[in-house]
C-alpha cells in the first residue's frame, strides 16, 4: 500500500490555517473568493506544461492541489463533504468509466474507449436532457465554443464538406461589414469566431492553442520591433512599423 505522509500533512497544514489558532486571511476564504485563484494556478499549470518545464509544473502542481484542498476543507466545515469524498468520488468515476481496464469490456481502439466514456458519462448524470448540457460556463468562450461544435457534430449535426465551411465563414465575414450597429455588429463577429471554430475542428486543430501560440508568436515580434526601433514607438510612422514587422518576423522565424 502507497504511503503519501506529505499529502496528509498538506491537509493538516490547511486544516491548521482555517482553525481559530490559524491564519486571518485563510479563514475569510470563501468556495467565490478563492474561485479566480482555481482559475489562475490551472493557467499557471498549463504555462508550465506549454514550456516543458517539470520544475514549474511541479510547483503549479502543487498550488493546483492547495486548491482542491482549500475548497474541501471549507466544505467539510459546512459539512457538505471532505477531501476523502473528493478522491472516492473521481475514483469510483475512474474505475467505472474504464471497464476495459477494471472490468470484462473488450476494446480494440481509442476511438471505442471514448465513446464507452461517454455512454457511462450520460448513464451517470441521466439530469442532463439536452445534448449541449454540462458546458462549463467559466472556461474560455473559445473552449466553450469547442466543445458545442463537437456535441453537435456527435449527433450528425455537420457541414456536407469542408468547403461548404468555408462558404460559411465568408458569409458571416460579410454579415459583419454590412452590419450597420454595434449591436449587430459584435453578433455577427461572435459568428465569424464559432464558424472559424468549426473550420478548426474540421481540419483536426485545436482552436484555442492556434490562439496561443499565435499571440505568443505577436508577442515575441512586437518585443522584436521593440529592440529594433530608434526612437519612442508612438513616435514611430505607418512606414517605419510596417519595416519594423516585416524585420521581427524575419529575426523570429530564424530563432
Amino acid at each position: 500500500m502507497m504511503n503519501y505522509p506529505n499529502l496528509e500533512r498538506l491537509i493538516e497544514i490547511i486544516d491548521i490555517l482555517r482553525s481559530e489558532n490559524g491564519c486571518k486571511w485563510d479563514r475569510e476564504q470563501t468556495h467565490s473568493s478563492l474561485r479566480k485563484n482555481m482559475l489562475e494556478e490551472a493557467y499557471e499549470a498549463v504555462d508550465a506544461i506549454d514550456d516543458n518545464d517539470f520544475k514549474h509544473l511541479q510547483e503549479e502542481l502543487g498550488d493546483v492541489l492547495l486548491q482542491v484542498v482549500l475548497h474541501s476543507q471549507i466544505a467539510k466545515e459546512e459539512k457538505a463533504f471532505n477531501i476523502e469524498d473528493v478522491a472516492k468520488g473521481i475514483s469510483d468515476k475512474l474505475v467505472h468509466r474504464h471497464p476495459h481496464v477494471f472490468g470484462d469490456v473488450k476494446v480494440s481502439s481509442t476511438s471505442e474507449i471514448l465513446d464507452n466514456w461517454e455512454k457511462l458519462k450520460k448513464e451517470e448524470k441521466p439530469h442532463r436532457k439536452s445534448i449541449m448540457d454540462g458546458i462549463a460556463k467559466a472556461q474560455s468562450a473559445l473552449m466553450s465554443a469547442q466543445k458545442i461544435s463537437k456535441k453537435a457534430v456527435n449527433v450528425g449535426f455537420e457541414w456536407p464538406n469542408e468547403d461548404s465551411l468555408y462558404d460559411c465563414v465568408y458569409s458571416e465575414i460579410k454579415e459583419f461589414k454590412d452590419a450597420k450597429t454595434k449591436e449587430d455588429k459584435e453578433e455577427e463577429l461572435g459568428d465569424i469566431l464559432f464558424a472559424v471554430v468549426n473550420l478548426a475542428r474540421w481540419n483536426k486543430l485545436d482552436a484555442e492553442q492556434a490562439l496561443l501560440k499565435a499571440n505568443k508568436k505577436f508577442i515575441n515580434r512586437f518585443k522584436s520591433m521593440e529592440k529594433n526601433a530608434n526612437k519612442e514607438l508612438e513616435h514611430l510612422t505607418l512606414e517605419e512599423w510596417d519595416e519594423l514587422w516585416k524585420k521581427a518576423k524575419k529575426d523570429v522565424q530564424k530563432n
